[in-house]
């Protein structure tokens, strides 16, 4: 569980690269330059950590390219004690992310192995999010709710409707929507029923999973 030097020096080149691939939160680059990536893969890929790429982890799943998890991370304009709701916990990287920024995370995870696991291993590191959850992201956390902003950080078919109605007004939704290919999409919900969408391009990510049990 060490951080060097060297380390470091990589994570701040990460961070110039993300900086030039058009990142401008200057807060959320100073996060990804804090979070110790190489800690989140197993030991003999460090090589990886901090190349700007998706890497597997456990459960068929991946830990996100870091100028995704940028960009997912600017588009909700977080600050400070804001409410936010993950959809897919993961490694906990992007979860990382977000507690760095001052954010009070809620964290959903529909793989038991890596729930087991991210819930251990981020208050190891000092990352403590409100709740980490093992459930289905597709019904978000009704008793909690509503959230400042809801990340999904695997790629949805459709948008779901408890995730729209979980959202403040005022509140940002950021989910990739697609099959193969997906959309990155920003919802802002400006009423009850009013929500105005943007779409930002094209990502992969792993499928959000239903729950199956």
């Amino acid at each position: 569980m060490k951080d060097t030097f060297k380390h470091k020096g990589l994570r701040q080149q990460l961070v110039e690269i993300i900086r030039d691939k058009g990142i401008t939160d200057e807060k959320v680059l100073k996060a990804i330059g804090k979070v110790p990536r190489h800690l989140f893969m197993d030991s003999s890929f460090l090589d990886h950590a901090y190349q700007d790429k998706a890497f597997p982890i456990a459960a068929d799943q991946t830990i996100s390219q870091p100028y995704t998890v940028a960009f997912q991370t600017e588009l909700m304009q977080i600050k400070p004690g804001d409410t936010v709701l993950e959809i897919g916990t993961g490694s906990g990287y992007q979860t990382a992310v977000l507690c760095e920024l001052g954010a009070r995370v809620y964290s959903i995870e529909r793989q038991l192995e890596l729930f087991k696991s991210t819930s251990k291993f981020l208050p190891k590191l000092g990352y403590r999010p409100k709740k980490l959850i093992f459930g289905d992201g597709y019904k978000g956390l009704k008793e909690e709710a509503p959230f400042d902003s809801i990340i999904v950080t695997a790629g949805a078919p459709f948008v779901p409707k408890p995730l729209m109605s979980q959202l403040k007004i005022g509140g940002r939704l950021v989910i990739p929507v697609g099959d193969q290919v997906q959309t990155m999409t920003l919802f802002i919900r400006n009423g009850p029923k009013d929500f105005e969408k943007h779409e930002y391009g094209e990502f992969r990510f792993v499928p959000l999973l239903e729950d199956k049990n």
